[in-house]
């Protein structure tokens, strides 16, 4: 018998749609994250944001490169990551995902105010993932 609950848990009714977003961001590599974060600077909606970044990785949209989205989502996280660091806020997850997104999101929002949705979303994930991240976006 398993020594934990295996059980796939549903969101709570009144959990915003935003919690179950960032739960599936978390997935994403970090290729995708730096992506996904240098287009929110453009279309600031979290879904959006990932069904453009797939449609680049899959050609269906030229006015962008992978490479490039990614090489613009490395210099913004460049930029944005200091701040969190300085709030010791940890990158892993205790107890429920979806509680450990909303407290992230939170931190993330209060420590740079001026973010959209989508960019305060791929920033949150890209903390959960930021050794992944870091070394990606490493210059």
């Amino acid at each position: 018998m398993a020594d934990h609950d295996t059980r796939f848990s549903l969101p709570g009714v009144d959990d915003p749609p935003s919690t179950e977003a960032g739960v599936i961001l978390m997935g994403l590599d970090a290729e995708r994250l730096l992506a996904g974060l240098g287009l929110a600077m453009l279309a600031d909606d979290p879904a959006l944001v990932t069904l453009a970044v797939d449609r680049v990785r899959h050609g269906a949209m030229t006015q962008f490169t992978a490479a490039g989205l990614v090489e613009t989502g490395a210099a913004r996280w460049l930029a944005l990551r200091p701040a969190l660091a300085e709030t010791g806020i940890p990158s892993t997850t205790n107890g429920s995902l979806r509680r450990s997104w909303e407290h992230t999101l939170r931190v993330v929002t209060g420590v740079h105010p001026g973010l959209g949705p989508g960019s305060a979303a791929y920033l949150t994930a890209c903390w959960f993932r930021r050794d992944e991240v870091d070394a990606l976006a490493a210059p």
